[in-house]
């Protein structure tokens, strides 16, 4: 049987467009980075405000605004959010009639414990770059290097393929995503490391992000659940962003 052809949703077709973006950012900061690294190490601890002043806007302000731009508008709400963030709201949410609340409880338990896991596995595998950093092995620049490299890979995991979904969470698909909108954190994790308004700023608001996230899920676990919200059904779904990621595992059709 012939797989059957992509359908070409306006949010998929935005996510190209988003994808095409990171990696033009990646690889603008991947040259400047090896043809001057210690110039980008300087912009990026050069006192922040100041910089404006002595060089104009520079590719580190450009970075940050963006970076800012990306985590405040999943704070406020607007009608340009993908199913995965508008589950969270209370006018997204349709009620599956006559759900099992006992059921419900099971699978948040499930997803806290799966969750606990990646959290814990991302915050060891982000203590080696730490250490790294603390022993002066690496620098400031290769911890920036690391964060643009994460700001690629969490498009790369929602349009083809994410190792939390699929050895950890073993949810259906971004729309379903327990930890969906804990990008920012895990992107700007090794920001931590580095003591300055770029870094700290980037770390802190990811922070609230993600608390955030956190606070509607205890609050409100109906909605991210697919037998107690419609809304996160297949049959209901517009956005269709897992087609590509569910080709390239076979799950055709």
């Amino acid at each position: 049987m012939n797989p059957k052809k992509i359908i070409e949703t306006a949010m998929l077709k935005r996510y190209w467009i988003k994808l095409i973006f990171r990696v033009v950012i990646f690889v603008g900061f991947l040259v400047i980075y090896l043809k001057d690294r210690a110039l980008l190490g300087y912009l990026l601890n050069y006192e922040f405000h100041l910089g404006i002043i002595d060089y104009g806007i520079t590719p580190i302000h450009a970075l940050w605004l963006i970076f800012m731009v990306m985590m405040v508008s999943h704070l406020i709400p607007n009608k340009r959010k993908t199913m995965a963030l508008e589950k969270s709201l209370e006018q997204s949410y349709i009620s599956v009639e006559g759900y099992s609340r006992e059921e419900l409880f099971r699978f948040v338990q499930d997803q806290n414990v799966k969750a606990w896991k990646v959290m814990l596995l991302w915050l060891s595998f982000n203590a080696v770059f730490g250490i790294l950093y603390l022993a002066e092995v690496i620098a400031d620049v290769d911890l920036l290097m690391l964060t643009v490299f994460y700001f690629l890979s969490d498009y790369i995991c929602i349009l083809f393929f994410c190792p939390f979904q699929k050895f950890i969470m073993k949810n259906r698909c971004c729309v379903n995503c327990r930890i969906y909108d804990w990008g920012h954190f895990m992107m700007f994790t090794p920001m931590l490391f580095i003591k300055n308004f770029f870094s700290w700023s980037l770390f802190f608001t990811s922070l609230v992000v993600l608390i955030h996230w956190e606070i509607l899920y205890a609050k409100y676990p109906e909605r991210f659940w697919s037998q107690s919200n419609k809304v996160l059904q297949c049959a209901t779904c517009k956005d269709k962003t897992c087609q590509v990621k569910r080709r390239i595992q076979g799950e055709v059709g």
